[in-house]
């Protein structure tokens, strides 16, 4: 049952394919900021996937995080996420990240529970309003 407090945790290595030089996020060999979102949004969602009723899922709306120091490839960074607030099917997270030497982001982060075979079938709904137009 989902309820607040659910906390996440995961840990990767920063990786050439993770800097800003890579991922096209900057010129710098340093762990990306969309690498940052990322690790932060597969930390919230993958804490509360196992609350969720059979075939729901959850996906990312907002995102506020401050990314406030650099993390060298090679070092190791980690995310933990806290669900801090449940409003019907809003879910929100407190996110912050560490590499090894302390803090490098921190902010929150939200999702909503969506029914996943019926958010997929409005989403390719669009491919067919697409070619209508055309």
């Amino acid at each position: 049952m989902l309820q607040t407090g659910i906390k996440g945790k995961r840990e990767i290595t920063v990786t050439q394919e993770l800097t800003a030089q890579a991922m096209g996020s900057g010129e710098l060999p340093v762990f990306a900021t969309p690498a940052v979102i990322a690790l932060a949004e597969e930390t919230a969602w993958r804490s509360v996937a196992p609350d969720l009723e059979p075939g729901q899922g959850t996906v990312g709306t907002e995102l506020h995080v401050e990314h406030i120091a650099a993390t060298p490839v090679g070092m190791k960074v980690r995310c933990e996420t806290e669900l801090v607030e449940i409003d019907r099917r809003k879910l929100t997270f407190s996110v912050e990240l560490f590499d090894e030497v302390g803090v490098i982001a921190r902010g929150t982060h939200c999702r909503f529970i969506v029914e996943n075979e019926k958010f997929l079938k409005r989403a390719e709904k669009k491919l067919e309003d697409a070619a209508q137009k055309q």
